[in-house]
């Protein structure tokens, strides 16, 4: 078989012009990044870390989840499901990975410990994934998609929180501007349009259109400022193990297991979910790529200063 018929089999293979791939990748890196930042955010907040470690850890975040990005949808060997998978760090880590940093007195000491448990906690991924593939048929579709509902919920307080410019999901806010409700709204609703309205290829591109349209807008109006990136670096990278050699504790490790066992589940119920949409069945051994290949970037994410 040629690679035009593998293509044309498995159109979630075509390589699309670089015009389009770039407009693409720009939706999905906006879409993408403020889940991804958000981590990093409360977890500074909680371990009181400074502003440099914050943006270090905001660095060293984004730059992991694009390291698994590519081992999940491009592969290394039989490592990787080979989907259009973007990685991001689980939301499920976010509370233990708290708890284990201020148990630990917070500030970098608690950092090490956590990725200490979040470094061995990768490994045990990796060499399970294998073996828990072997079993995910006992998972019926309704805990696969329950798994994908609970994802989801557990967002929109993440989501509520950006929108109001909140400290925590878990703290009441005394006074909220009421302009970034209608941005937050008015960029949800615009994209609904467009998405209706808009045919083709632009319809497919209705995210990154209400992103920029309403950005466009609040900058017009003042409230979207960007003078202060004019000193930051086009170009930045994280050095490995940089606030120091990871800390080992037992109960750590323990509590960072059990949040990659239920990664584990999160991960096949969402290579499932893709696998539907883009038609493509799904085997044992697309699960374990998909989970080995959350082992190794988990493993990543510890020597970069990311995480789980």
């Amino acid at each position: 078989m040629t690679k035009a018929q593998s293509a044309q089999d498995n159109p979630v293979d075509e390589v699309l012009p670089l015009n389009k791939l770039i407009i693409y990748g720009v939706q999905h890196v906006c879409t993408f990044y403020a889940a991804a930042v958000i981590v990093p955010i409360i977890l500074a907040n909680a371990l009181n870390l400074s502003r440099s470690d914050l943006l270090h850890l905001i660095n060293a975040d984004l730059f992991t989840c694009g390291i698994a990005s590519l081992i999940q949808s491009v592969g290394i060997g039989k490592i990787g499901v080979r989907l259009p998978l973007l990685q991001g760090v689980t939301f499920t880590a976010m509370v233990p990975m708290v708890t284990i940093g201020v148990a630990a007195g917070g500030g970098i000491e608690g950092l090490r410990e956590i990725y200490g448990a979040i470094l061995i906690a990768g490994l045990f991924a990796f060499v399970a994934g294998k073996y828990f593939s072997k079993i995910v048929r006992f998972f019926p579709p309704v805990v696969m998609g329950s798994t994908i509902l609970i994802v989801g919920l557990a967002l929109l307080p993440i989501a509520a929180n950006d929108i109001v410019g909140g400290q925590s999901p878990s703290i009441m806010q005394s006074s909220v501007n009421i302009r970034n409700i209608y941005y937050a709204l008015g960029t949800f609703f615009l994209i609904v349009i467009l998405q209706r309205v808009l045919r083709g290829f632009f319809s497919t591109i209705a995210v990154l259109l209400g992103l920029l349209l309403c950005s466009g807008i609040a900058m017009m109006l003042g409230d979207m400022k960007v003078h202060d990136y004019n000193a930051l670096p086009w170009v930045a990278y994280t050095q490995p193990f940089y606030f120091g050699l990871p800390i080992f504790h037992i109960a750590p490790i323990l509590s960072m297991t059990v949040v990659m066992i239920i990664a584990m589940i999160e991960t096949s119920a969402g290579v499932y979910a893709i696998g539907s949409i883009v038609k493509r069945d799904i085997h044992a051994e697309d699960i374990a790529s998909a989970i080995q290949a959350d082992g190794l970037a988990t493993v990543l994410g510890s020597i970069l200063n990311s995480f789980p």
